[in-house]
This record gives C-alpha cells, structure tokens and sequence, in this order.
C-alpha cells in the first residue's frame, strides 16, 4: 500500500460561461491527487492528513472512497477547507493563489498521526505546500522521520514560490527531507529554484549527493529521467520517452506522474530501498514509460483526472 501524506484543497479551476469567466470547484492538492491516481490504477493507497468538516471536505473525502483510496488515517475538524485558486496560460506552468488561513489541511498535527502502519504499508508519498505551512510541515517532517529506516518514502518537493517567505530555511528543510528520502521526485522547475544556475545533470547530482537511491524528473517532451545508486554506489540510470496527445491542461500531470512511478514499483514487486537499488536499466526504464503514460492521460483531459487502467491499456504506445 502507498501513503500518500499531506494538503488536500479545493482548486477553483478557471472556465467560461455564457456570461464571462468562472471558477469551477474542484479536489485537488499534489499528495491528494497523487491518491487518487493510485487508486484508479489499481494499487492500494490511503491518504493520511486533516480534512474540513464542511461541504467541500465531504467532497473531497467522497472523490477519495469512491477511488478506492482508504481515509482511516484521515482526522475530520470544524476548521475550513484549503482554496487554491488557479490561473491557466497557455505555454505556461499554471500559477496559484492560495487561501489557507487556520485551514484543516494546514493544522494536521502530530497528534493526527497514526500511531502504528501496517505491514503492507510499503511506501510513503509527501511534499508539495505541506512544507511551506506550520503545524503540518513539521508533523510531515516528523512522520517520514519516524517511518523512513522501514518504508520507501518519495518526496515531490513540488514548489509554488507563492507560498515561500525564507527561500533559505524552506531549502535547508528540503535537502534534510531529500537526504531521508528513498526517491526525489523533482521536476525541472523546482530544480531551477534549489539550484539556480545548475544544469539539469548537475542538479540531480548533488540531490543524489543527499543520500536518496533514486532522483527522478521529467524532461517535458524530451520524456523521463532517472538516475539511481546501488548498495555499492555504483551509479544506473535510465530514460523513457513521452506519449504524444493533444493537451488540454497540465493540472495535475507531476502528481499524477509521480503516482505512476510508485504504483509500477508497488504492482511489480520493486517497492523496497533493496529492490529499488538493484533496479535494472530496463525495469527503471519500464516504470518511467508508464509513469509518462499516466501523465500524458491526465494532461488529454480537463483538471487532475488521471486515467483507469482500463484508460493506460487502450493508450497505444
């Protein structure tokens, strides 16, 4: 089973109208997304965090049962939900405003925690805004912590520079996360903001330099990259190519893309620090393509709609 750990909010997705421009409420949040695409592939998958009590808290906890995602690690408050508010330029990343004052995401405290995980509970997904806001960056920070000498934990620092006030200290907590993290999911955009003025090779090694087996980024129409350490710090790596559809919106493409990674791992028998080590080439390669299949999918639809199965098969490629 994956974990996936962190914000779940309500994206308020720009659309037209008849009379003008609205925002449509939908569930959205990087680790909560990430959830659900587990779920439709398949895989077992729970959410772990703080959820509002309100209507858009139902919604967002409905979308995750009726994904398969298990919410019995989920703590219900009276606090409001999370709102993002988003803005969608062609060509362009999408940019976000977000409202998170005294917000049930944000408050998820150590107490939250579940106390003991269960054996199946192989890996642990986090990052993204989680760890710009407090209390919940340092009950994440202390879970991972807890649980990383035992279970794979990926982290997708997936930044939004909006809601960063000490880019120094929010760097400092990202490498002391990455140097406890099995896998560093990063893409390019976030690697320019750690390390400016690195080039992509030489950003990925000194994430590398930190200690986790396996750094993973998408290279935008030039596909996936990986690049791992084995036991006796021998280095592997491997690409995969993009499968081409008409884009609709990115909404959602990174959580989804990262949810695919784990779930090829979790479906064939790869998800431990052991296994992920002693990845080959072709199997590295094997989880890349079908982590950019899933990708692909999300970005052919509107919002974060990842695909089914059934969705991943019927995609020639």
């Amino acid at each position: 089973m994956i974990l996936c750990c962190g914000e779940a909010l309500i994206d308020m997705v720009p659309f037209t109208t008849g009379e003008g421009g609205a925002f449509r409420p939908c569930p959205g949040g990087s680790p909560y997304n990430s959830a659900v695409a587990v779920g439709r592939l398949g895989v077992p998958v729970g959410f772990v965090g703080r959820l509002s009590t309100d209507f858009f808290g139902d919604i967002l906890v409905d979308r995750l049962k009726a994904n398969g995602v298990r919410t019995d690690y989920i703590v219900r408050a009276d606090q409001t939900s999370t709102l993002a508010f988003v803005r969608l330029e062609k060509g362009k990343e999408p940019e976000y405003a977000f409202y998170t004052e005294g917000s049930a995401d944000r408050s998820f405290r150590q107490e939250d925690l579940p106390a003991k995980l269960p054996d199946e509970a192989r890996c642990i997904l986090f990052g993204s805004i989680s760890l710009t806001m407090e209390p919940i960056a340092s009950t994440i920070e202390t879970f991972v912590r807890r649980e990383a000498s035992s279970r794979v934990t990926s982290f997708d620092p997936n930044i939004r520079p909006v809601m960063i006030h000490d880019r120094a200290a929010y760097v400092k907590r990202l490498e002391s996360l990455m140097a406890c993290a099995t896998i560093v999911k990063i893409s390019g955009a976030d690697m320019d903001f750690v390390y400016p003025g690195l080039d992509r090779e030489s950003a990925m090694k000194r994430v590398m330099a930190f200690g986790p087996s396996l750094v993973v980024t998408t290279l935008g129409a030039d596909g996936a990259l990986a690049i791992g350490k084995r036991k006796d710090g021998k280095e592997f790596r491997a690409t995969a190519p993009i499968v081409d559809v008409k884009v609709v919106d990115t909404i959602g493409a990174g959580d989804t893309f990262h949810a695919g990674f784990l779930s090829w791992l979790e479906m064939n028998g790869k998800m431990s620090r052991e296994k992920i080590a002693s990845l080959s080439e072709a199997e590295l390669s094997a989880a890349l393509f079908f982590a950019n299949k899933a990708a692909s999918l999300v970005c052919s639809k509107r919002g974060a709609e990842p695909p089914t199965m059934a969705e991943m098969d019927a995609l020639k490629a």
